[in-house]
């Protein structure tokens, strides 16, 4: 069911670097030139984290440039820290998690849900560099054996 809601942005770098161990979904809170921006598809998430202060997620290094740059506040950074809106409870539990797995929070993708954007976040473990030539063998090995089908 989440697969098939339209994708509008995607890290697909975090997938090579991190072990994705758990998912979760979020809301995003942001202004409307962002939604509007966010929606044509000009939101990026690559190099995106997300940070705990206190009980609010916060998600950092996102880039939304503006819908109309000439129609933009002066004072707008497309680079700023989104808040991101999800239940106390499921803030605590990640809180949790985030110091019990020596892990991190970070966006997976970013879609469309009831004309609302979503962000996919991953509760993730970074890779090391000897995991991440074990992935680079086994994906080129599936793309061959897929080939020869």
């Amino acid at each position: 069911m989440k697969n098939d809601l339209p994708t509008i942005a995607e890290n697909r770098r975090a997938r090579f670097d991190y072990e994705v161990l758990e998912t979760f979904d979020a809301g995003i809170e942001l202004r409307g030139f962002e939604v509007k921006s966010a929606k044509t598809g000009h939101m990026q998430l690559a190099g995106g984290y997300v940070i705990v202060r206190g009980i609010e997620l916060w998600l950092v290094n996102s880039h939304i440039p503006p819908y109309q740059p000439k129609n933009a506040p002066p004072d707008y950074k497309p680079d700023r820290n989104r808040r991101l809106l999800m239940h106390t409870e499921e803030i605590k539990r990640l809180a949790g998690l985030i110091k019990e797995k020596k892990s991190s929070l970070i966006p997976l993708r970013a879609y469309v849900k009831n004309n609302l954007i979503k962000i996919e976040l991953g509760l993730a473990r970074p890779r090391k560099k000897s995991d991440k030539r074990e992935f680079i063998k086994k994906r080129s090995h599936e793309r061959e054996m897929r080939e020869t089908d």
